[in-house]
């Protein structure tokens, strides 16, 4: 976003993020991320829990986006393939997930993003979403890089948290090596020891030097993998703090899992932010980008 004109400014506003070369720019839907535009926030409930729920959120959610200047994609997933318990919710599978967010794509106006599975999954996903996000765990995982990029829509690619940033650079270059362009990479925090994440922020410049924007995932960093035995914990309170981090290093949008009640989430209720303090959040994190591209 632009800074706001300035009486008897001289000097031309800095760039936000510094120039890459042979930079590709994503294409979603009918915007671009990375190309100087508007910062993309990827936000939605972790798992879809009802149609009306998944679309409530997303007629908000694309309401606060729109308020601060934000480019919008709607996340939420119809399946959680790697709950720590067997008896942990899944969501609704693969059909009615999809049939949910084909309504949210069609009835609120907004695109959409869910993660898959299995090479099998991506070309019916590739049908209805506009993004397919590849998850941690998998980012390595050729066959599913290859079917993603095959669908001809952008593919976003959680960073594992085992991977150093700088070898996300085989990851690309299997999506780029099957037709795919419209990329973007997202860090999600590193494995430190048992039960915990950190994020090393110079990772950030890092990847995005691979060519392809760079999304920071400030509700997955502040997870506890495993932190409560049969589930995964965290704390939502740090979300604001290391999202702003990421902000002053510069990346080109944010993923937020967002949840109108956390603590009654059917998935991920301790790391996802309350509905509520999104905007509030959104505000600090572009009044840092207008701050960075002020002359000096």
């Amino acid at each position: 976003m632009n800074s706001p004109p300035t009486a008897g400014l001289a000097t031309p506003a800095a760039p936000y993020l510094p120039e890459v070369p042979g930079f590709v720019p994503c294409r979603v839907a009918d915007f671009v991320v990375g190309d100087g535009g508007p910062p993309l926030l990827i936000a939605g409930p972790c798992v879809i829990e009802s149609r009306a729920m998944a679309l409530s959120h997303a007629e908000r959610l694309r309401d606060i986006a729109r308020a601060h200047d934000f480019a919008f994609v709607f996340k939420s997933s119809f399946d959680k393939a790697n709950r720590s318990s067997a008896s942990g919710f899944r969501g609704p599978g693969l059909e009615a997930g999809l049939a949910v967010l084909a309504e949210v794509r069609r009835e609120a106006g907004v695109a959409v993003l869910t993660d898959f599975h299995t090479p099998e999954q991506a070309a019916p996903v590739g049908a209805v979403v506009d993004v397919l996000q590849v998850p941690a765990f998998l980012c390595r995982q050729t066959d599913l890089l290859v079917a993603a990029a095959r669908t001809g829509k952008a593919v976003n690619v959680k960073k594992g948290q085992f991977l150093a940033p700088e070898n996300m650079a085989g990851v690309v270059g299997k999506l780029r090596e099957a037709g795919g362009r419209d990329i973007l990479l997202t860090e999600r925090g590193a494995s430190f020891g048992y039960g915990n994440l950190v994020v090393d922020f110079r990772g950030l410049p890092v990847m995005r030097a691979l060519g392809h924007p760079v999304i920071f995932d400030g509700t997955h960093s502040v997870q506890r993998p495993g932190g409560l035995g049969d589930r995964s914990g965290g704390d939502r309170r740090e979300v604001p703090y290391l999202a702003r981090a990421a902000a002053a290093v510069g990346v080109d949008g944010f993923f937020l899992e967002v949840h109108e009640d956390p603590d009654r989430a059917l998935s991920d209720g301790p790391n996802q932010l309350a509905l509520a303090t999104l905007g509030d959040l959104l505000a600090q994190l572009q009044a840092v980008r207008r701050a960075l591209r002020a002359p000096a």
